[in-house]
């Protein structure tokens, strides 16, 4: 088969959407498919295909969550798919690309497939800065029940997503296909020990650290002032625990949280770590005794997912979107304010050895349900789907 897969966030772009289509992507071409990904070029520069990328040159938009506009009504891009001869195209986003991808399979004739990664109401302020944005979650609104009405196929990640469109009205058929987690990269026998070792020399981790890591887009909608207060307040609980907090990402609220953390007074235990390349991650997620976050703005949660393929006790703040996945007390642990984190954190590192590694296996076997290879096979059902649609 070949497919097309348009998306505004690709590696090096590090956020869900960019991890979820790389690995779309990969399990797609390790099965056989032709696949071709068209997405904004992460530098300036002109229109290029390197490989099996088609990378589109855009506007940078710095205000926009750092994302890249690009041209709709360029020809060159649409000639190049064209050629490639798609016969299913799959949508991963809204706006410029997501112009793109509606245009190209209107032009083409060929089934469109969108998978509905992001509660793009969340993101509003991005563009009104508090003006009107009633109104432009509105507007959202009335657009996403719009698009899903639309496509040959949908696909949400999780029910969450589902029951929000259906919240909207929208009375299209919805595939609940979550983001397939390639599990062998997580594996610990795959990590650099020595690689570690220098990490923890050069962070001053000791063997009686405790770890805390945060993994993710620094922006507004992913709560992670409330982490940080909350990891402040068990700091102040217990000031004697050796403890570090690294932050891994990067984005438009950089800046606002590292003010946060000098008026938390824990600048010396917080580390903001940048951003890497996404098959450096399992590398941190090794380096963790907790993986927390407070974001309730998740599709699916995929980093909660990656932690616990990793072998990380999770702690999360309640999210109905995530008793599918954590389960409080047996997979991970839920916490809702800052005094339910500390008790939590506390019970946590209580815990014995055989205790920490029953809630690890029990993780397993739940994640197990998001391997790559059952994704594969749900996405390329949904595929045959749309193509016997347009015979």
């Amino acid at each position: 088969m070949r497919i097309a897969i348009f998306t505004d966030a690709y590696p090096p772009f590090v956020n869900g959407v960019s991890t979820s289509t790389f690995n779309l992507a990969n399990c797609l071409k390790a099965n056989g498919h032709d696949v071709l990904v068209i997405a904004p070029r992460p530098t300036d520069g002109k229109l290029e295909q390197i490989g099996d990328v088609l990378y589109v040159p855009g506007f940078y938009l710095k205000n926009l969550y750092g994302y890249r506009m690009t041209n709709i009504f360029a020809n060159k891009p649409l000639k190049i798919i064209k050629k490639f001869r798609p016969e299913v195209i799959h949508n991963q986003t809204d706006f410029t690309i997501g112009f793109l991808a509606r245009r190209s399979a209107k032009r083409l004739k060929v089934p469109i497939v969108y998978t509905y990664h992001t509660f793009y109401e969340d993101y509003t302020y991005y563009v009104t800065r508090g003006l009107m944005d009633r109104f432009a979650k509105r507007i959202i609104r009335l657009y996403s029940k719009d698009l899903a009405n639309r496509m040959t196929e949908f696909i949400t990640p999780s029910m969450k997503t589902k029951e929000y469109m259906r919240a909207l009205g929208s009375d299209a058929y919805i595939n609940v296909i979550p983001t397939g987690i390639d599990f062998s990269i997580f594996e610990k026998e795959k990590i650099d020990r020595e690689k570690m070792a220098e990490f923890k020399k050069e962070h001053n981790i000791k063997e009686n650290t405790k770890v805390f890591l945060l993994v993710g887009r620094i922006a507004k909608e992913k709560s992670m002032d409330v982490s940080l207060k909350c990891f402040a307040q068990y700091h102040k609980k217990h000031p004697t625990v050796d403890k570090k907090m690294l932050i891994l990402g990067n984005g438009p609220a950089k800046g606002e949280l590292e003010l946060l953390v000098e008026d938390l007074e824990i600048s010396h235990l917080v580390t903001f770590l940048g951003q890497v390349d996404s098959l450096e991650v399992p590398f941190y997620y090794h380096l963790a005794d907790i993986y927390t976050s407070a974001s309730i703005t998740e599709t699916q949660g995929l980093t909660f997912m990656e932690a616990m393929a990793a072998g990380n006790i999770v702690l999360a703040r309640f999210d109905s979107n995530l008793t599918g996945t954590i389960m409080n007390g047996r997979t991970g642990f839920f916490f809702t304010d800052e005094s339910s984190f500390v008790s939590q954190v506390e019970k946590i590192l209580a815990m014995s050895e055989s205790q920490k590694q029953e809630i690890i296996d029990e993780a397993f076997r739940v994640v197990d349900a998001y391997s790559i290879d059952k994704f594969y096979n749900s996405v390329i059902r949904v595929y045959k789907r749309a193509i016997r649609k347009f015979w």
